[in-house]
């Protein structure tokens, strides 16, 4: 059974080739010079050497010269026949430098069909220069016919594997292009899904959250305006410069620009902070010393923070709040606890803790939340940094 044909290297091919032509030369046109004419008459030995070295010339100019004007392969392999022809006549047989010149057809003819024929002539003319010599051997000419037939059959095969090998080649070449672009096609499908889940998040941690607290203070307005104006205007002034907050976020998001926190990441902490106690009235405690970090971290903390606080105000129903801010050897540590209700952590399912480890994740951090119904909660976020931040 045939294997089935790998895509051939036409690199290997070349290689192959020149393998080949330095054994023709060597064995195919050299032994007749030294061996074969040994004993003959001095004619014969010039005539022989002269037709050797004719074939010679011209292979190397084929070899070297490709595309020289006179000597197209076709002629080449015309001169080679003749040549074995007289070869033959004057060696009284060529079965040989017939046999070991064979592959000279399938190389140069173009085609199996010329390859055959133009093998064939060979032969036959091979075979008369046999017959023509004064010493005609029936050997030479059973040799020349067995080279020509296993030739035929030998070449045929070779082409046919590398025609298969091709075909194979443009059709794993063809899949591959098909994989390439299924592959760019999910590229741009995950690259768009990122960048929608990049944008929810976005759009979660900014605008819905100035929302939610524009309609707390909405509603804490509104339910005072019976009982006092001063309450209730404070709440206003809250609800427009929360208002105003979201339009320029909104802004950030839908234009070009980058985000960016204002000042140090504990300054940017306590500004949130202030308004988060200002707001909910909430005890606040804040350890925030002055730590130095990349934009980058200085944003996903302050979103975390931002979460923290905004599930503290809509879930926790708790009196006191703790926030600290630590530089360790491992990185940067952000620590949010509340004396709320607490919760089920494996139960949860909201987008934003999701949102706040997918953030983080991206920056090599980590988020931990514990709590416990009854408990509390705290929020651990770490953030590695190296010493050149």
């Amino acid at each position: 059974m045939i294997p089935a044909p790998q895509p051939i290297d036409r690199s290997q091919l070349r290689r192959l080739h020149l393998g080949y032509s330095a054994l023709w030369l060597v064995f195919g046109l050299v032994p007749p010079g030294i061996a074969l004419l040994a004993d003959r008459p001095a004619a014969t030995r010039y005539w022989s050497l002269a037709l050797l070295a004719v074939l010679g010339t011209c292979y190397a100019v084929l070899r070297f010269f490709p595309r020289n004007p006179v000597l197209r392969p076709q002629v080449f392999l015309a001169v080679l026949a003749l040549g074995l022809g007289a070869q033959s006549y004057l060696l009284n047989g060529g079965a040989a430098m017939f046999i070991i010149s064979l592959p000279q057809f399938w190389i140069f003819a173009g085609g199996p069909r010329r390859a055959i024929a133009l093998s064939g002539a060979a032969a036959a003319v091979t075979f008369a220069g046999g017959i023509a010599s004064d010493e005609f051997s029936a050997g030479n000419a059973v040799f020349t016919c067995i080279g020509y037939v296993a030739g035929v059959l030998v070449g045929l095969l070779m082409h046919w594997y590398i025609r298969q090998s091709d075909e194979r080649a443009r059709r794993l070449g063809a899949e591959l292009e098909k994989t390439q672009r299924q592959l760019a096609e999910a590229n741009r499908r995950e690259g768009a899904a990122q960048e929608r889940e990049r944008f929810a998040r976005e759009i979660h941690d900014t605008l819905a959250q100035g929302f939610a607290s524009i309609i707390v203070l909405a509603e804490a307005a509104r339910a005072g305006i019976g009982a006092g104006s001063g309450k209730s205007a404070q709440q206003l002034l809250s609800i427009e410069r929360t208002a105003r907050e979201n339009l320029a976020e909104a802004r950030v998001l839908v234009g070009s620009a980058p985000q960016v926190v204002q000042g140090s990441v504990a300054q940017a902490l306590r500004r949130t902070l202030d308004r988060f106690a200002e707001d909910t009235g909430l005890t606040v405690g804040a350890e925030l010393p002055d730590v130095e970090c990349d934009q980058q971290t200085r944003i996903a903390l302050l979103r975390c923070a931002q979460e923290s606080l905004a599930n503290v105000r809509k879930h926790a129903a708790a009196s006191t709040v703790g926030v600290v801010l630590a530089r360790e050897p491992h990185g940067i540590e952000l620590e949010i606890t509340d004396d709320g209700r607490g919760f089920v952590v494996g139960a949860s399912r909201g987008f934003g803790l999701d949102g706040m480890r997918k953030r983080l994740a991206e920056l090599g951090g980590e988020l931990t939340v514990t709590s416990s119904a009854g408990d509390g909660t705290r929020v651990l976020a770490v953030i590695p940094t190296n010493d050149q931040v």
